[in-house]
């Protein structure tokens, strides 16, 4: 004789957990029918009660409310985070690893503990913008290292924006692809979807603000996670289908945000879980190979001046794309003569002329005089490279500054208003940078004079050294 299963006191499909109630996000459901004899003892009668937890993404299903509390797990798969695979590759002429899988790897239940703990053996980074924007996701690209050990980082930039990646040992391979394209060619986003899915990604990202058919393209890349910024407004329509995880922009240009600009990614990136606690953000850092410097010193060398003999004068005007600026402040690059009255003002070192472009040398030499030292750089790596080897950086708001704060140099940012000195280097005084903005807006009228009072920023730091 078949027995019949006992049913829970409540079987609404609502309520993940009848018997666990919480105080927030609870309210109280009307009968579905009055009974004046009821009511006249509702003072001896429990309310019913339903419980909302917070949803992950409310577009991917209505009736998830979140993990049940009472549930347990074991410690083989849920505790901590996951390990490391220490062997060789089975496969070392295969780039992709062949069969490469960590210690007690078992293919036929791989699925059930990547769930569970969230391991993220391939991630790839879809970045938006140019040198700036890519070079201040470098901390989130470590956090993910850190949180993930083992982890493969794949990076997705634009032509300008993979230049960075030769000054981050953390990221694998850095492919050509520009996803702020509204329009691309057809036959380069088929193909570009198609190695996306090939390389079997745990969790897609992308700083792009965008709307569905952003959405869309993520989803084609079939991987596990797939997490995105989508637009404050009603273009994001149906893009939270598509996604496992969104952040609402607060605008659509993401890089008004200043250096922090990537805030509610790195705080999804580093939450807690479980026995893994929050992943805290590791500051600004960038590695430069031995070849690059070797290049570099023969460039500033070729220009009269010695190692730590130097300043470094970045942020010249011009209409070459490697300025290095960044998409939140386009005021952010003076003309020569201004920059000719601030290296009349330092005393014991040499200034050293940035120029994005040859072009610029003439006005340089014209300006400044035939004696003056210039350098031609246009790559963020080579910039490192002299900044590396210099006494100090004075610059615009441009990839210098910051360039400057990862590898520890006194530096004098000069930013077109207070705002937008605190948004982009934030805690100035913990990164021995002096922030002087103007009083009118424009960057045009800074005063050259406090400029010029900031300088004793070198001489102290080369009384220290």
């Amino acid at each position: 004789m078949a027995t019949t299963p006992l049913l829970p006191k409540s079987t609404s499909p609502f309520v993940s957990n009848p018997l666990s109630l919480s105080s927030a996000h609870t309210h109280f459901i009307k009968p579905s029918f009055f009974n004046p004899l009821e009511h006249s003892h509702a003072c001896t009668k429990r309310p019913t009660v339903q419980v909302h937890a917070k949803k992950k993404n409310p577009w991917l299903d209505p009736f998830d409310d979140g993990e049940d509390p009472e549930m347990e797990y074991g410690s083989m798969f849920a505790d901590g985070k996951q390990e490391e695979d220490t062997r060789p590759p089975d496969a070392p002429n295969n780039p992709y690893g062949f069969l490469k899988f960590p210690m007690g790897f078992a293919v036929e239940i791989a699925s059930l503990p990547l769930k569970i703990r969230g391991d993220v053996r391939r991630c790839c980074c879809m970045i938006s913008g140019g040198v700036y924007e890519n070079l201040l996701f470098f901390p989130a690209i470590q956090l993910i290292k850190d949180r993930y050990p083992g982890v493969l980082i794949d990076v997705i930039a634009s032509a300008r924006g993979k230049q960075t990646y030769e000054l981050n040992k953390n990221v694998r391979w850095a492919t050509v692809y520009d996803i702020d394209d509204d329009w691309p060619e057809p036959g380069d986003y088929t193909d570009m979807t198609g190695e996306l899915k090939g390389r079997y990604y745990d969790m897609v990202l992308s700083t792009k603000v965008g709307g569905l058919g952003h959405a869309a393209f993520l989803f084609m890349t079939t991987a596990r996670d797939r997490v995105s910024y989508i637009y404050p407004n009603v273009n994001a329509a149906g893009a939270g289908l598509l996604l496992s995880e969104t952040f609402t922009a607060e605008s659509i240009n993401l890089s008004e945000g200043g250096y922090n600009m990537y805030q509610q990614m790195v705080d999804w990136l580093g939450r807690p879980s479980r026995t893994v606690p929050k992943q805290p953000v590791p500051p600004l850092r960038v590695s430069i190979s031995r070849k690059l410097k070797q290049v570099v010193a023969e460039k500033y060398t070729n220009a009269g001046v010695e190692k730590g003999k130097y300043i470094v004068i970045y942020g010249i005007e011009s209409d070459s794309k490697a300025s290095m600026q960044s998409r939140g402040d386009t005021d952010s690059l003076l003309p020569i003569q201004v920059w000719a009255d601030i290296a009349d003002s330092i005393r014991g070192m040499k200034p050293v002329f940035v120029i994005p472009h040859e072009k610029e040398r003439e006005n340089v030499e014209e300006i400044v005089g035939e004696d003056a030292s210039i350098v031609f750089i246009t790559t963020p790596g080579q910039l490192a490279a002299l900044i590396n080897d210099s006494a100090g950086v004075i610059a615009t708001n441009t990839a210098a500054v910051q360039l400057a704060n990862a590898r520890e140099k006194p530096s004098i940012a000069l930013f077109c208003s207070e705002l937008k000195g605190r948004l982009f280097v934030p805690n100035a005084e913990e990164k021995k940078c002096i922030v002087v903005s103007s009083k009118t807006g424009k960057l045009i009228d800074i005063e050259v004079e406090a400029v010029k009072q900031a300088m004793q920023i070198f001489d102290v730091s080369l009384a220290l050294a």
